[in-house]
């Protein structure tokens, strides 16, 4: 049993310490136990939405009986123009029991570990297990998370298609998968209709490309938007597909993919399946039809990873 007793002060784990304890692969494994060990998305509290000066205060807090914790996130639209980064955060890892802080974790560091870490168990679960072809919609951060966790858990991909607006990021990306052994190119978005995968990972507020083309064996991570009036894809897409969110809830809340296709009439929410029924063998995807996550992040899934990245920061300790 790991010792909690805490040091002096929490540690405090940034990006470069979170990448060197969990690895992808480690951080989809410990998403995927915390919904096997019983843990209700449905019962977690909304995320807090705090207007301050010049922006935005997010809280997301989050409790098991081994861990509480909360991500203090900041969105500060003026800071572009001061050369920092719009959001910001901070994530405090206390004891379940006593409360006691253990650690500090870099909170954007954090997001972008977690969130292409739960597309990865949905991928896991949703993907054909041939998938040799992924389409990644976006260059930042959490399109290149996307694909580490594709390869996490299909390590059959071979070929990386790449499409965003900015062709020296699209060239750069490219690159990049190439160095790690993937075949790579710069692709447009009519170039879903050769995909196995397709993650989206923009700020996009209309749909990327068109759900039609899509082939029916495909799966389509969307993570990028979490507001009821924004979407990545459209309704043809979410019309066809095997739809799978995190929380019904959160979904009804927060997901605009869902709910302007169904406002548009292609779909209705009591066809969406969780991502808990998919992990414990509930849900199964239609051969038919291409299958679809919608992931708006919850405060669990910053918990479950902190915690592993805690867990084996104190293992070497």
């Amino acid at each position: 049993m790991t010792d909690r007793t805490p040091a002096s002060a929490p540690p405090r784990l940034d990006a470069a310490a979170m990448t060197r304890l969990v690895p992808m692969s480690a951080a989809i494994d410990a998403l995927e136990a915390v919904l096997l060990s019983g843990l209700d998305p449905e019962a977690e509290p909304a995320r807090g939405v705090v207007d301050v000066p010049g922006g935005q205060l997010l809280l997301m807090p989050s409790a098991t009986a081994s861990y509480t914790g909360v991500k203090i996130a900041t969105v500060t639209p003026g800071n572009a123009e001061r050369g920092l980064p719009r959001i910001q955060g901070l994530y405090v890892l206390l004891d379940g029991t006593t409360h006691t802080p253990l650690a500090l974790l870099d909170g954007i560091a954090l997001t972008s570990l977690r969130t292409p870490a739960v597309s990865g168990v949905a991928i896991r679960h949703l993907a054909v297990q041939e998938a040799r072809r992924l389409l990644v919609f976006g260059t930042g951060p959490q399109a290149w998370g996307h694909v580490e966790a594709v390869r996490a858990v299909r390590p059959g991909l071979r070929h990386v298609d790449v499409v965003a607006r900015n062709a020296q990021r699209v060239a750069a990306f490219v690159d990049r998968c190439r160095a790690e052994g993937l075949s790579a190119a710069a692709a447009a978005p009519g170039d879903v209709a050769r995909a196995d995968v397709v993650c989206c990972c923009t700020t996009a507020r209309t749909p990327l490309f068109d759900g039609t083309l899509l082939p029916d064996h495909a799966t389509v991570a969307a993570v990028g938007s979490h507001e009821p009036d924004a979407r990545e894809v459209d309704a043809a897409l979410v019309g066809r597909a095997t739809v799978v969110a995190e929380s019904r809830e959160v979904a009804a809340r927060e997901c605009g993919d869902l709910l302007l296709a169904a406002a548009e009439g292609t779909f209705t929410m009591p066809r969406l399946h969780t991502l808990t029924t998919l992990v414990r063998g509930e849900t199964k995807p239609a051969e038919d039809r291409p299958r679809l996550f919608k992931s708006a992040g919850m405060a669990w899934e910053d918990l479950g990873v902190a915690a592993a990245v805690y867990e084996a920061w104190a293992r070497l300790t």
